[in-house]
């Protein structure tokens, strides 16, 4: 004579196919996916050691692949003064220098950083004063809320470096890809040609 199955036993035995399932199976799927990639769990978990000079200083560190010089900066490094805004290149408030020049340093990964120059927001004063396009952007209230203000000063300062004697055309330029959210262009544009007056004294 057949059983038959009553909708407890039903659901008794699909509970228990199921959790057994749940135990047995991702070992098995798991062990399956290292025998065909061997190398992706290795280089997932142990990442890339690179060797930045920032600011002066040289410093090794342990990152992923993808991690990029932002990150690496605000992160390991603790170097905080350099923001991320739009992640994607358009606020330019990460902007740092690489070997002397403005970059988005979130476009930018580490690993392609590692054996070059970076010098940060916190590297551009010197020990005892700030820079002059600091002090600038202080005196003619440059600074609002301050987010994309690292990035400005960089621009600038890179700015008047190149061309001690630029004109508020060249500045606007030099700040075109710069996002102040504030609204604070006018006050950068004086405050910068009032460092490069300053310094050619």
């Amino acid at each position: 004579m057949q059983r038959r199955l009553s909708r407890r036993g039903f659901l008794g035995q699909s509970v228990l196919a199921s959790a057994t399932t749940a135990l047995v199976g991702p070992g098995i799927a798991g062990a399956e996916a290292a025998k065909s990639n061997p190398d992706t769990d290795r280089s997932q978990s142990e990442g890339l050691v690179i060797t930045l000079a920032v600011n002066g200083t040289t410093r090794q560190l342990q990152v992923e692949a993808r991690t990029t010089l932002a990150e690496a900066l605000r992160g390991p490094l603790a170097l905080r003064g350099t923001k991320i805004g739009c992640d994607r290149g358009a606020c330019s408030a990460c902007t740092v220098w690489l070997d002397g020049k403005p970059v988005c340093s979130c476009m930018l990964l580490a690993a392609d950083a590692a054996g070059r120059q970076v010098t940060t927001i916190e590297g551009l004063a010197a020990k005892d004063s700030l820079h002059p396009v600091q002090t600038a952007f202080i005196e003619y209230d440059a600074v609002q809320c301050g987010y994309c203000t690292p990035g400005m000063v960089m621009s600038c300062a890179a700015l008047l470096r190149d061309r001690p004697g630029a004109s508020a055309a060249e500045v606007r330029s030099a700040i075109s890809g710069h996002l102040c959210r504030c609204g604070t262009y006018p006050h950068v544009i004086a405050a910068t040609l009032a460092a490069a007056r300053d310094r050619n004294r």
